[in-house]
Protein backbone atom coordinates (compact mmCIF):
# COMPACT_ATOMS: atom_id res chain seq x y z
CA UNK A 1 0.00 0.00 0.00
CA UNK A 2 1.23 3.01 -1.27
CA UNK A 3 1.39 6.09 1.70
CA UNK A 4 -0.95 9.57 0.86
CA UNK A 5 -0.85 12.54 3.19
CA UNK A 6 -4.19 13.22 4.24
CA UNK A 7 -4.57 16.29 2.02
CA UNK A 8 -4.40 13.90 -1.23
CA UNK A 9 -6.50 11.08 0.60
CA UNK A 10 -9.19 14.44 1.27
CA UNK A 11 -8.95 15.20 -2.46
CA UNK A 12 -9.16 11.86 -3.70
CA UNK A 13 -12.49 11.64 -1.76
CA UNK A 14 -13.94 14.33 -2.79
CA UNK A 15 -13.24 13.16 -6.58
CA UNK A 16 -14.96 10.11 -6.10
CA UNK A 17 -17.47 11.48 -4.52
CA UNK A 18 -17.99 13.55 -7.34
CA UNK A 19 -18.01 11.16 -9.89
CA UNK A 20 -20.30 8.98 -8.08
CA UNK A 21 -22.80 11.58 -7.75
CA UNK A 22 -22.21 12.60 -11.37
CA UNK A 23 -23.83 9.57 -12.00
CA UNK A 24 -27.00 9.39 -9.74
CA UNK A 25 -27.26 12.78 -11.05
CA UNK A 26 -28.19 11.44 -14.14
CA UNK A 27 -31.05 9.28 -12.94
CA UNK A 28 -32.43 11.85 -10.56
CA UNK A 29 -36.46 12.87 -11.49
CA UNK A 30 -36.55 9.75 -13.73
CA UNK A 31 -39.04 7.40 -14.23
CA UNK A 32 -37.06 4.88 -11.89
CA UNK A 33 -37.57 1.47 -10.97
CA UNK A 34 -36.90 0.98 -6.67
CA UNK A 35 -36.03 -2.39 -5.44
CA UNK A 36 -36.65 -3.51 -1.96
CA UNK A 37 -33.65 -5.02 -0.18
CA UNK A 38 -33.27 -7.53 2.70
CA UNK A 39 -33.43 -5.24 5.34
CA UNK A 40 -36.23 -3.14 3.89
CA UNK A 41 -34.82 0.04 2.52
CA UNK A 42 -34.69 0.96 -1.28
CA UNK A 43 -32.47 0.48 -4.36
CA UNK A 44 -32.36 1.82 -7.51
CA UNK A 45 -30.37 1.22 -10.80
CA UNK A 46 -29.02 4.69 -9.49
CA UNK A 47 -27.27 3.49 -6.63
CA UNK A 48 -25.99 0.79 -8.18
CA UNK A 49 -24.26 2.76 -11.54
CA UNK A 50 -23.19 5.05 -8.89
CA UNK A 51 -21.26 2.67 -6.48
CA UNK A 52 -19.88 1.00 -9.92
CA UNK A 53 -18.63 4.09 -11.12
CA UNK A 54 -16.73 4.87 -7.64
CA UNK A 55 -15.32 0.92 -7.21
CA UNK A 56 -14.03 1.64 -10.92
CA UNK A 57 -12.11 4.95 -10.52
CA UNK A 58 -10.90 3.66 -7.08
CA UNK A 59 -9.55 0.40 -8.46
CA UNK A 60 -7.80 2.09 -11.05
CA UNK A 61 -6.24 4.48 -8.62
CA UNK A 62 -6.00 2.65 -5.25
CA UNK A 63 -5.74 -1.11 -6.60
CA UNK A 64 -4.39 -2.07 -2.94
CA UNK A 65 -7.49 -0.11 -0.88
CA UNK A 66 -10.38 -1.90 0.56
CA UNK A 67 -14.13 -1.09 -0.35
CA UNK A 68 -16.93 -0.89 1.91
CA UNK A 69 -19.76 -0.02 -0.42
CA UNK A 70 -23.73 -0.11 0.63
CA UNK A 71 -24.85 -2.07 -2.43
CA UNK A 72 -21.91 -3.78 -3.48
CA UNK A 73 -20.31 -4.90 -0.05
CA UNK A 74 -16.70 -5.58 1.39
CA UNK A 75 -13.60 -6.25 -1.60
CA UNK A 76 -10.43 -6.88 -0.44
CA UNK A 77 -11.54 -6.94 3.11
CA UNK A 78 -7.94 -7.60 4.72
CA UNK A 79 -6.77 -4.47 3.04
CA UNK A 80 -4.90 -2.04 5.35
CA UNK A 81 -6.57 0.44 3.90
CA UNK A 82 -10.52 0.76 2.97
CA UNK A 83 -12.88 3.52 1.04
CA UNK A 84 -16.30 3.30 2.95
CA UNK A 85 -18.88 4.37 -0.22
CA UNK A 86 -22.72 4.98 0.31
CA UNK A 87 -23.67 6.11 -3.14
CA UNK A 88 -26.96 7.66 -2.91
CA UNK A 89 -27.52 8.40 1.14
CA UNK A 90 -31.07 9.14 1.26
CA UNK A 91 -32.80 7.35 -1.74
CA UNK A 92 -36.20 7.59 -0.26
CA UNK A 93 -35.35 11.29 -0.54
CA UNK A 94 -33.74 10.50 -4.04
CA UNK A 95 -36.89 8.80 -5.45
CA UNK A 96 -39.35 11.51 -4.49
CA UNK A 97 -37.47 14.00 -6.47
CA UNK A 98 -36.06 15.63 -3.27
CA UNK A 99 -33.06 17.09 -3.44
CA UNK A 100 -31.81 17.16 -0.11
CA UNK A 101 -29.04 13.70 -0.81
CA UNK A 102 -25.88 13.06 -1.16
CA UNK A 103 -23.27 11.20 -1.86
CA UNK A 104 -20.71 9.51 0.73
CA UNK A 105 -17.27 8.83 0.68
CA UNK A 106 -14.42 8.05 3.49
CA UNK A 107 -11.25 6.96 3.58
CA UNK A 108 -10.20 4.98 6.38
CA UNK A 109 -6.80 2.64 8.15
CA UNK A 110 -8.64 0.65 10.57
CA UNK A 111 -11.14 2.48 12.57
CA UNK A 112 -9.32 5.48 12.10
CA UNK A 113 -11.37 7.87 9.18
CA UNK A 114 -7.78 9.48 7.12
CA UNK A 115 -10.78 11.44 5.17
CA UNK A 116 -13.90 12.00 4.05
CA UNK A 117 -16.22 13.64 1.43
CA UNK A 118 -20.03 14.19 1.02
CA UNK A 119 -21.60 15.69 -2.50
CA UNK A 120 -25.06 17.01 -3.24
CA UNK A 121 -25.34 17.35 -6.71
CA UNK A 122 -28.57 18.02 -6.99
CA UNK A 123 -27.94 21.29 -4.55
CA UNK A 124 -24.21 21.87 -5.58
CA UNK A 125 -22.37 21.13 -2.17
CA UNK A 126 -19.50 19.31 -1.89
CA UNK A 127 -17.67 19.40 1.91
CA UNK A 128 -14.36 17.36 2.61
CA UNK A 129 -12.05 16.88 5.41
CA UNK A 130 -9.32 15.53 6.55
CA UNK A 131 -7.55 15.64 10.22
CA UNK A 132 -5.57 18.58 10.44
CA UNK A 133 -6.26 20.05 7.19
CA UNK A 134 -9.54 21.64 8.11
CA UNK A 135 -13.09 21.08 6.79
CA UNK A 136 -14.06 22.87 3.22
CA UNK A 137 -17.30 23.44 1.66
CA UNK A 138 -17.43 24.40 -2.06
CA UNK A 139 -13.48 25.34 -1.73
CA UNK A 140 -14.09 27.76 1.40
CA UNK A 141 -12.97 27.08 5.15
CA UNK A 142 -16.58 26.18 7.19
CA UNK A 143 -16.96 25.90 10.87
CA UNK A 144 -19.67 25.05 12.78
CA UNK A 145 -21.75 27.65 14.23
CA UNK A 146 -21.41 29.39 17.85
CA UNK A 147 -24.90 29.07 19.27
CA UNK A 148 -24.80 27.82 22.54
CA UNK A 149 -28.73 28.37 23.90
CA UNK A 150 -29.99 25.10 22.95
CA UNK A 151 -33.60 27.33 23.22
CA UNK A 152 -31.82 28.71 19.67
CA UNK A 153 -30.51 25.92 18.60
CA UNK A 154 -32.02 23.85 15.04
CA UNK A 155 -31.85 20.26 15.84
CA UNK A 156 -32.42 17.78 13.19
CA UNK A 157 -32.69 14.07 12.54
CA UNK A 158 -33.38 11.51 9.49
CA UNK A 159 -36.82 10.18 11.21
CA UNK A 160 -38.38 11.06 13.99
CA UNK A 161 -40.86 8.20 14.53
CA UNK A 162 -37.35 6.20 15.44
CA UNK A 163 -38.49 3.65 14.01
CA UNK A 164 -35.70 0.80 14.39
CA UNK A 165 -35.42 1.92 17.62
CA UNK A 166 -38.36 3.47 18.87
CA UNK A 167 -36.32 3.44 22.45
CA UNK A 168 -34.66 6.51 21.30
CA UNK A 169 -38.03 8.36 20.28
CA UNK A 170 -38.47 10.28 23.67
CA UNK A 171 -34.89 10.58 24.32
CA UNK A 172 -35.38 12.86 20.65
CA UNK A 173 -38.58 14.49 22.03
CA UNK A 174 -36.64 15.79 25.33
CA UNK A 175 -34.46 17.51 22.85
CA UNK A 176 -36.13 19.11 20.68
CA UNK A 177 -39.22 19.90 22.95
CA UNK A 178 -36.01 22.48 24.39
CA UNK A 179 -34.90 23.58 21.16
CA UNK A 180 -35.66 26.51 19.48
CA UNK A 181 -36.32 24.67 15.86
CA UNK A 182 -36.76 20.68 15.24
CA UNK A 183 -36.77 19.28 11.67
CA UNK A 184 -36.27 16.24 9.84
CA UNK A 185 -33.63 17.87 7.15
CA UNK A 186 -32.44 14.63 7.88
CA UNK A 187 -30.08 11.56 6.00
CA UNK A 188 -26.58 13.58 5.05
CA UNK A 189 -27.84 16.68 4.57
CA UNK A 190 -28.07 17.57 8.57
CA UNK A 191 -24.30 16.52 8.95
CA UNK A 192 -23.62 19.07 6.28
CA UNK A 193 -25.67 21.34 7.79
CA UNK A 194 -24.31 21.18 11.37
CA UNK A 195 -20.45 21.09 9.56
CA UNK A 196 -20.96 24.67 7.54
CA UNK A 197 -23.15 26.07 10.74
CA UNK A 198 -26.78 26.20 9.07
CA UNK A 199 -27.87 23.95 12.03
CA UNK A 200 -26.68 23.16 16.03
CA UNK A 201 -27.30 19.20 15.79
CA UNK A 202 -28.07 16.17 13.80
CA UNK A 203 -28.87 12.74 14.78
CA UNK A 204 -29.46 9.21 13.74
CA UNK A 205 -30.48 6.11 16.19
CA UNK A 206 -29.60 3.75 13.68
CA UNK A 207 -26.97 4.17 10.51
CA UNK A 208 -24.58 2.06 8.51
CA UNK A 209 -20.92 2.55 8.39
CA UNK A 210 -21.37 3.93 5.17
CA UNK A 211 -24.24 6.58 6.29
CA UNK A 212 -21.40 8.68 8.65
CA UNK A 213 -17.82 7.20 8.43
CA UNK A 214 -17.38 10.68 6.32
CA UNK A 215 -18.60 12.79 9.01
CA UNK A 216 -16.10 12.08 11.37
CA UNK A 217 -13.53 14.27 10.05
CA UNK A 218 -15.64 16.85 8.22
CA UNK A 219 -17.57 17.22 11.63
CA UNK A 220 -14.70 17.31 13.78
CA UNK A 221 -12.70 19.71 11.19
CA UNK A 222 -15.19 22.16 11.48
CA UNK A 223 -15.40 22.96 15.24
CA UNK A 224 -18.03 20.54 15.97
CA UNK A 225 -18.18 17.14 18.24
CA UNK A 226 -19.21 13.49 16.71
CA UNK A 227 -19.99 10.63 18.75
CA UNK A 228 -22.42 7.67 18.44
CA UNK A 229 -25.62 7.46 21.22
CA UNK A 230 -23.02 6.18 23.71
CA UNK A 231 -20.70 9.18 23.56
CA UNK A 232 -17.96 7.45 22.19
CA UNK A 233 -16.40 9.57 19.64
CA UNK A 234 -16.17 6.71 16.85
CA UNK A 235 -17.35 7.14 12.90
CA UNK A 236 -18.68 3.00 13.29
CA UNK A 237 -21.06 2.89 16.45
CA UNK A 238 -24.23 2.04 14.22
CA UNK A 239 -25.82 5.16 15.69
CA UNK A 240 -24.84 9.48 14.98
CA UNK A 241 -24.67 12.71 17.17
CA UNK A 242 -22.98 15.35 15.54
CA UNK A 243 -23.24 18.77 17.05
CA UNK A 244 -21.81 22.03 17.41
CA UNK A 245 -18.98 22.59 20.09
CA UNK A 246 -20.82 25.19 22.31
CA UNK A 247 -24.29 22.61 22.57
CA UNK A 248 -21.95 19.03 22.55
CA UNK A 249 -22.40 18.61 26.28
CA UNK A 250 -25.92 19.67 26.40
CA UNK A 251 -27.49 17.89 23.73
CA UNK A 252 -25.61 14.91 24.63
CA UNK A 253 -26.84 14.82 28.53
CA UNK A 254 -30.15 15.25 27.09
CA UNK A 255 -30.24 12.20 24.58
CA UNK A 256 -28.34 9.95 27.84
CA UNK A 257 -25.47 9.54 25.65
Amino acid sequence: MRDFPSESLMYAAADVARVAGDVALRHFRSALRVETKGDGSPVTIADRAAEAAARAWLAERFPDDGILGEEEGITRADAARRWVIDPIDGTKTFVRGVPLWGTLVAVAAGDDVLAGAAYFPAVRELVAAAPGAGCWWNGARCRVSDVASLGTATVLTTDEKFTHRPDRRDAWRRLSDAAGLARSWGDCYGYLLVATGRAEAMLDAVVGDWDTACFLPIVEEAGGAFTDWEGRRTAFGRSAIATNAALAAEVRARLGA
